[in-house]
């Protein structure tokens, strides 16, 4: 068995333009589901952070 390893560079990838904006599109839809439960997490830990620190100001 050989241990030649060759290196690859890419230059340049052959993609028509309506695939490409296909892509994208599909990719942006995907996003929002993602964005949904981003949200849904960061707002449920504001909420507990928020109630742990909330009377912390005051004597």
């Amino acid at each position: 068995m050989s241990n030649d390893n060759r290196e690859v560079t890419v230059v340049d990838i052959k993609m028509p333009f309506i695939s490409m904006v296909i892509f994208m599109v599909k990719f942006a839809i995907a996003s929002i589901p993602a964005f949904i439960i981003l949200s849904l997490i960061f707002s449920a830990l504001s909420m507990l952070f928020g109630g742990m620190f909330h009377g912390m100001g005051r004597l």
